[in-house]
């Protein structure tokens, strides 16, 4: 069956690897032959999200690498935008549908159509998040270990 797409990419941290993360991808090479997976650097996440990932990048690449759905792992230092087109030029990016219509991915949507490349939403797995298994992990932690405010993975 011929795909939609020849070159797809999709963008994200992908710390503590969950089954969104799995589908998401699986989703993606779904649609295209060759699926890009641009993963962000430890720095860039501390800078959006002003908080370390449990996993360094290079954990995080190897896991993604070792996915039967994904072709190319590469590193992401900066929102997405006409430089990431120009480098790897792909024909979609595919993101989860609860960004859809929000003002970032609507900027992209802009900047991607005037290169003929699209944005597609992929259904979103509810009910699991990166955040969510941190909270668990820490409620969970803190309950057993009354008072213990340092837990701490190590890596």
């Amino acid at each position: 069956m011929e795909k939609k797409y020849k070159r797809g990419i999709t963008i994200g941290t992908f710390d503590m690897f969950h089954i969104g993360h799995l589908n998401l991808v699986k989703q993606a090479k779904a649609m295209c032959d060759y699926l890009i997976v641009s993963i962000h650097s430890d720095d860039y996440v501390l800078k959006c999200k002003h908080r370390p990932t449990i996993y360094s990048y290079e954990d995080r690449a190897a896991i993604m690498a070792a996915i039967k759905y994904v072709d190319e792992v590469v590193c992401n230092e900066a929102p997405i935008d006409i430089h990431q087109w120009e480098k790897y030029h792909f024909d979609a990016i595919f993101i989860g549908d609860d960004w859809a219509g929000t003002p970032g991915w609507k900027k992209v949507e802009d900047i991607l159509s005037s290169v003929g490349s699209k944005v597609e939403y992929l259904h979103y797995t509810g009910g699991i998040s990166t955040t969510l298994i941190r909270d668990k992990i820490i409620n969970t932690s803190n309950s057993k270990f009354e008072g213990n405010k340092d837990l701490t993975l190590n890596r």
